[in-house]
């Protein structure tokens, strides 16, 4: 992006009253926790984490038999972490996106997005059925480009994807078209998939189904770090702070934290991922952008970012930077990051130059569960009576339900569509230890901004990483 003609010193100060905070997570509405676990117990399933992945599972877990005795126990409180600090896009791809889909699945792709689809009207569905009130939007999603190599690009990535028979609700759009829908003077053309993404409010949507869980029957103690998970008998038991755990089978939904199943900890690393959210807007401000149909938007560039309207009309604006820690600590002190902030809210008044004076209220960070190839993988431990997910790569507010499903089909021991899938079969390459996971991720990260710099091109780095399958392209 060009710079904005806005000074630094406006940048910074728009950012002045911004509470270091999650905007989705500073909610009255906020749920009480439910109290920490105290003593032994018993269950059929135990599900490990209060997120998505977790809360999906217990739900599904319920749902596909009432009398299944299912307890949940949170580290924190429920949708805390990733689940209440996203963007809210709710995605209908299961691959982190078309494009990093077809390059690893070619073979599965029509049944991936068809599975996608599926499951994510099944998240609509079930919003509607357990009263979830979390702003569901289905407005879809539109990919900007920027630059002139990404408005080629994306018209050729569009030219493709109609020979594939993978286009259908999807429309491009030249400048003119991408203005019409949101007018920012650095669009240069877009792709609107018109049904494959809603937008919706993470947090509640996370304590909604804290709410869905609880009426079913599903026993939940927040505050409750799962410590250690070790068999017993013919279960597993997970020990706790206070008390103890024995089950006949667990799920794993810890995804960015590290796995109890220490052989799957070298499968992700955590990359920190930045927002600012703005004040509401005004009638004339909103009408200066357009944004009439309320899409979700993200930008083509390799550090791109993403944006959307709130429910009120403010604006998330947050990604480019993508922060790995050296060692893949997950650490409160990484989820502030002033420098960020800034970067920030200089592109963000570089997008709409017409917005100038608004202020950012809040500015937040957090980690987001990263594996070699951006998209979940699955597996079972402990001779099929353990099962988790992870490796979402920030795609995982709808992914999550879909891995919740197939974290049960394993447990089940059942073959199903899902379970039968290469995507579900086979697991990602692991990260190499330090210092070599830092120095890769560094030199990537160098490289995708050079990359962006000029034209499009890859390096020599960029093009190894992509012949291995490790190839980024966010």
């Amino acid at each position: 992006m060009a710079p904005s003609a806005m000074s630094r010193t406006e940048w910074t100060e728009s950012l002045s009253e911004a509470r270091p905070v999650p905007y989705w997570l500073d909610d009255p509405g906020r749920p009480r926790p439910e109290p920490a676990l105290t003593g032994a117990e018993t269950c059929d399933l135990l599900v490990v984490g209060g997120g998505y992945s977790g809360l999906w599972t217990a739900l599904v877990a319920k749902e596909r038999d009432p009398q299944r005795d299912v307890l949940l126990v949170e580290g924190r409180e429920a949708g805390w972490a990733a689940s209440g600090r996203n963007g809210g896009f709710c995605a209908a791809s299961l691959t982190h996106g078309l494009p990093n889909g077809l390059t690893r699945w070619p073979g599965e792709i029509h049944r991936l997005e068809e599975l996608g689809a599926r499951n994510l009207t099944e998240i609509e569905r079930a919003v509607a059925r357990y009263g979830i009130d979390c702003d569901f939007e289905r407005t879809g999603e539109i990919d900007v480009a920027t630059e002139p190599h990404q408005a080629r690009e994306l018209r050729d990535w569009y030219t493709r994807i109609q020979g594939e028979g993978l286009a259908d609700g999807v429309e491009y759009l030249d400048a003119e078209a991408v203005r019409e829908q949101v007018a920012s003077p650095t669009f240069l053309a877009g792709l609107w998939d018109r049904r494959g993404v809603a937008m919706l409010n993470p947090a509640r949507l996370a304590w909604g189904l804290k709410r869905a869980c609880l009426d079913l029957g599903v026993r939940i103690h927040e505050h409750t770090p799962a410590l250690t998970l070790k068999p017993y008998g013919a279960g597993m038991a997970v020990r706790t702070p206070y008390g103890q755990v024995r089950a006949r089978q667990v799920a794993l939904g810890t995804n960015v934290f590290p796995s109890l199943v220490r052989r799957v900890r070298a499968y992700t690393v955590p990359v920190y991922d930045y927002a600012l959210m703005t004040e509401p807007l005004t009638a004339a401000q909103l009408a200066s952008v357009g944004w009439r149909n309320r899409q979700g938007l993200g930008d083509s560039a390799n550090q791109f970012h993403y944006f959307r309207l709130s429910a009120d009309n403010r604006i998330l604006w947050g990604g480019y930077d993508a922060v790995y820690p050296y060692g893949g600590r997950v650490r409160a002190e990484y989820d502030d990051r002033p420098e960020t902030y800034a970067k920030l809210a200089g592109h963000f008044f570089t997008c709409f130059p017409q917005l100038e004076g608004v202020r950012f209220t809040h500015a937040w960070g957090g980690a987001i569960d990263t594996c070699s190839r951006f998209s979940a993988f699955f597996g079972t431990a402990h001779r099929g009576k353990v099962a988790y997910a992870a490796g979402y790569t920030g795609l995982g507010v709808g992914a999550t339900r879909f891995g919740a499903e197939v974290m049960l089909d394993l447990l089940a021991g059942e073959r199903t569509e899902r379970t039968e899938l290469e995507m579900v079969r086979r697991k990602p390459l692991p990260f190499p230890p330090e210092p070599f996971a830092w120095t890769g991720i560094a030199l990537t990260k160098w490289s995708l901004a050079r990359a962006d710099a000029h034209g499009g091109r890859r390096n020599l780095w960029l093009r190894t990483m992509d012949r291995l399958g490790l190839g980024f392209d966010s």
